[in-house]
């Protein structure tokens, strides 16, 4: 049975879409068969992993509305083990769409049940807001993976991402938790994100993954090539994290068992 985790933060730029990506394709190097799920009306997940958005029929959009099955929408990228819902820009419209639904937070967790079979991992690329796109992620996924900078203003942003998840848990999935923040975008020398850093490990403790994503030109560089970090540039340092990030994940998975 597949674990799916939903990789969340409400504020842009924080490396979400980077991590959702680089994630799945270390986790497919590591021989893990992984589904990412771009529910980002941006479609950067799928673009960065090599899909023709201009092209996309079938993605996200369908999904939700349930006029295909998710197995359907289902498409190969160029990174080993790693397939793809890819979305397109008309997800934008989604949230309109099901407003008067029923069961509209349950759309993409009663489409993908029963994916859990064929993956070992499930990520889905969550939007930059707390939308029925996100509230449908988190009802969908056990866990969270929160990507966040080491700035000032993040601290007020998650304990944002915190109520909604506790709510969520409390009123729509109780299994859900927090698999753990992600300190991304990493400068060491910015004595600021050292302090800020201190105070996410003091507060959360071993919630706070060892792994620390640094700020890397070639990261940045990969997705318009259309390619994970790792086959863009393997001895690159953001590469390197992400591997052991898909490492440390791995560990803590076997740990609990």
């Amino acid at each position: 049975m597949g674990k799916l985790i939903a990789i969340a933060n409400q504020k842009g730029g924080v490396g979400k879409t980077t991590t959702s990506i680089n994630l799945a394709a270390s986790l497919g190097i590591l021989e893990k068969k992984v589904l990412l799920i771009d529910a980002d009306p941006q479609a950067n997940a799928s673009s960065g992993l090599g899909i023709d958005i201009e092209t996309i029929e079938n993605g996200t959009y369908e999904v939700l509305e349930h006029t295909i099955t998710a197995k359907k929408a289902i498409l190969q990228t160029n990174s080993p083990n790693v397939d793809i819902i890819p979305a397109h820009i008309d997800l934008v419209a989604i949230e309109i769409e099901l407003v008067d639904k029923q069961d509209r937070e349950y759309m993409l967790k009663n489409a993908i049940g029963t994916l859990k079979k064929t993956y070992d991992f499930i990520l889905i690329d969550c939007p930059p807001t707390l939308n029925l796109l996100t509230v449908n992620a988190l009802v969908s996924a056990t866990a969270v993976l929160i990507p966040m900078q080491c700035e000032y203003y993040a601290l007020e942003g998650l304990s944002d991402l915190v109520g909604t998840i506790k709510r969520v848990k409390k009123q729509l999935n109780p299994t859900i938790e927090i698999e753990g923040l992600l300190r991304t975008l990493f400068d060491k020398r910015n004595t600021l994100a050292q302090q800020v850093s201190d105070e996410l490990s003091s507060h959360f403790g071993s919630k706070v993954y060892k792994t620390i994503i640094p700020r890397n030109v070639r990261l940045a560089e990969a997705p318009s090539h259309g390619k994970a970090a790792m086959f863009y540039d393997r001895s690159s340092k953001g590469a390197k994290a992400y591997l052991a990030l898909a490492e440390e994940i791995l560990k803590g998975i076997h740990n609990e068992k």
